[in-house]
């Protein structure tokens, strides 16, 4: 008995000082079954313990470890901890400094080139207006409404509602057209008491420029970021300026929905940027963090199309977690603000179905899906080391599936030409959406000409031992950026101040007049049909109903279009008459630039494309032929003989446009009025003509 009681006594003080000093071998754990098991236990609760204090850990390890490391160079170097504090605070304070300038002054500019271009501050309302083309004008037109309504609310209501823009046609334009920047700008101008300060055209435009002046400093802080020095910000900011026509549309385009898109887009790269750095210190992380929560939202609201951008940014995600290049709980957590962008802007985009059959949402869920399955998983088994070899492959086969099966059960509208137009959008089309990426390569060579790493990596490669790598790398990461700044502020500076000092001037008497006799002369309800960039102007200019509007992402308009821009091909008097009645138009505008268009390339004109669409041209071995047993119908009305006269008849003129007034006809022989005699111009057998669509993307 005093024996068993000595071997309890040794055994109580043993497992005392096991979790007294925690210096037990965990050989004599492993001694017996009964041992084993509660230390296989006692594992697996350490390690779901670890999993669920991993973030916390992190951020007191990196707000510990950080000034410890800063401490111990400190001390090598011979420099005391105040020396350093003031030298870092110099640092981020000139940084900070020339990034807001920079901004700045890049908003300045383009409001004094703005106002050197189109002599803004000297013309009229109308003049104005007539700056805005295409899909800008229906922007900014919907702003003016805005403004003019009664009450915000009211506003908001007329424009979800909207039935005085599209004759036939009820839509919600908040939805279709994305027009929360315009909401958000209307919501400015009155609560800030604008009204007696400034014009709405002016705070409107301001606005987009100080957005723009925004995007330059995210992609100055960017560069920063990435590189360690601020050189790496003005190199970005100098090739951003001096490749403008490569890097934004803001010149001709200001309404445009990118512009005001991308400088949050910019914002969430830059904080996303900063997020996954390593050692960095708690606060930092969490401003980064909601920083990154609110530029994605913030981008999802401003632009249709952002969560195709989007998901190309979750795709590199992907990529660097997978070949371990970014910390796996961080990129994990961009998910989830991928996730709750997506939801909250499928309820406040009045459920727009787009968002839940998005490539983003089914990639995310995968992702996310494959992460609980690695959790879950007993490590070092068999299913595990399987999981981890195919995990590329599963999280590709998860996504292409769920993708598929949510656009099976969700109601949506997804057509080849929104495809086409997509692909335009996103800027794989690179002559034409270059926009997207340049700002970006502009970024990237401003990072590797000034980060000091790159550097040190060149020069071990190339096995430098004359001077010592690092010595070099910090000289050149400060001289060749210099070096190069100097240059391009040598070549370039004089040409932007040149530029700014030109007094261009934008002069369209011919439209001027136009809208001038529509408000004069037009009746109220009134319905125009022509191309559709004219039609956004007068709809801008005059409030007057319109037949079609320059927008692709819709079946219905782009029919619409389709079939109005017939007045350009080789069809009859009745043909253009039954299309135009079929929209209720009561005026029909021929535009002389597109009906006497003089392309550099034929075949590349819109009376072209009309007739390769409509059948009317055969190309054999090289040659082209055309066949038509009609004359062009915007050359032939303009005869003023039979049976043009008998539909159309012409109430105005002038060098640019002519304006004809719908007659009304009464038919004897016809079965269905609004049936052309040959097939729809953009349907072949009941199908939309996807050589049609795609010319429509291509001319807008």
């Amino acid at each position: 008995m005093r024996e068993r009681s000595r071997l309890r006594g040794r055994r109580e003080a043993g497992d005392g000082g096991r979790s007294a000093g925690g210096s037990a071998s965990p050989r004599r754990e492993r001694r017996g079954a009964p041992v084993r098991g509660s230390g296989r236990r006692l594992a697996m609760e350490e390690g779901a313990a670890d999993l669920r204090q991993r973030k916390k850990q992190n951020c007191t390890e990196s707000d510990k470890m950080a000034p410890e490391e800063r401490n111990k160079e400190n001390s090598k170097l011979g420099r005391s901890p105040k020396y350093m504090l003031i030298q870092r605070f110099a640092k981020l304070f000139f940084g900070c400094l020339a990034a807001v300038t920079s901004g700045m002054m890049y908003a300045v500019y383009l409001s004094t080139y703005h106002e050197r271009k189109f002599w803004f501050s000297s013309r009229q309302e109308l003049e104005r207006e007539i700056t805005f083309q295409g899909d800008s004008a229906i922007y900014y037109s919907f702003y003016k409404e805005l403004l003019k309504a009664p009450s915000f609310e009211r506003g908001v209501y007329e424009l979800t509602h909207n039935n005085k823009t599209i004759s036939l046609k009820t839509i919600n334009a908040v939805q279709q057209m994305t027009l929360y920047p315009e909401l958000i700008a209307s919501v400015l101008y009155q609560a800030s008491g604008s009204e007696e300060v400034i014009e709405p055209v002016y705070f409107y435009i301001g606005i987009v420029f100080g957005l723009q002046g925004i995007y330059v400093t995210a992609l100055f802080v960017t560069s920063w970021v990435m590189s360690g020095t601020w050189l790496a910000g003005m190199l970005t900011v100098a090739w951003f300026i001096i490749n403008r026509t490569d890097t934004t549309r803001i010149d001709y385009s200001i309404p445009s929905r990118e512009n005001w898109a991308l400088p949050y887009f910019a914002c969430q790269v830059a904080a996303l940027t900063g997020y996954l750095k390593k050692n960095l210190n708690c606060s930092a992380e969490k401003f980064c963090y909601l920083l990154v929560s609110a530029s994605t939202y913030t981008f999802m609201m401003m632009w249709e199309y952002s969560h195709y951008l989007l998901f190309v940014q979750a795709v590199s995600l992907f990529l660097l977690d997978s070949f371990a290049l970014a910390q796996t709980e961080k990129v994990h957590e961009v998910y989830k603000i991928y996730l709750f962008s997506l939801f909250l802007g499928y309820l406040l985009q009045f459920e727009n179905s787009a968002l839940l059959v998005s490539p983003l949402l089914s990639l995310v869920a995968a992702l996310m899906l494959c992460k609980c399955l690695q959790m879950n998983m007993k490590k070092g088994t068999f299913m595990s080391r399987l999981l981890k070899i195919m995990y590329i492959y599963l999280v590709l086969t998860i996504t292409v599936t769920l993708n598929f099966l949510l656009k099976m059960f969700v109601p949506h509208k997804e057509n080849e030409h929104l495809l086409k137009f997509i692909e335009v959008k996103l800027g794989l089309n690179t002559t034409k959406m270059k926009y997207l990426w340049t700002p970006y390569v502009c970024m990237l060579a401003a990072f590797g000409v000034c980060s000091p790493e790159l550097w040190m990596t060149l020069f071990k490669w190339l096995r430098l031992k004359a001077v010592h790598p690092i010595l070099l790398a910090l000289i050149l990461s400060m001289a060749v950026p210099t070096i190069i700044g100097f240059s391009l502020w040598k070549e370039f500076f004089p040409r932007i101040m040149t530029e700014l000092s030109e007094l261009q001037e934008f002069y369209d008497p011919d439209t001027v007049e136009l809208m001038t006799w529509i408000k004069q002369q037009a009746p109220v309800a009134a319905v125009f049909a022509g191309s559709p960039q004219l039609m956004g102007v007068i709809k801008l200019c005059t409030g007057w109903m319109v037949s079609s509007l320059p927008l692709y992402n819709d079946d219905d308009l782009l029919k619409r279009n389709e079939n109005i821009y017939q007045i350009y091909s080789k069809r009859s008097a009745e043909d253009i008459y039954k299309i135009l009645t079929s929209y209720k138009a009561n005026f029909l505008i021929i535009e002389d630039s597109i009906c006497n268009e003089v392309g550099p390339v034929r075949g590349c004109r819109v009376k072209d494309l009309l007739d390769i669409a409509n059948g009317h041209v055969v190309c054999e071995e090289g040659d082209s032929y055309a066949y038509s047993k009609y004359g062009r119908f915007c050359h032939e009305i303009k005869m003023n003989y039979s049976p043009y006269v008998n539909y159309f008849t012409r109430v105005y003129w002038n060098r640019s446009y002519f304006v004809y007034r719908i007659n009304t006809v009464t038919f004897k022989r016809m079965n269905d009025a609004l049936i052309p005699a040959e097939p729809n111009p953009g349907v072949v057998n009941g199908k939309s003509n996807k050589r049609f669509c795609k010319m429509m993307v291509n001319i807008k």
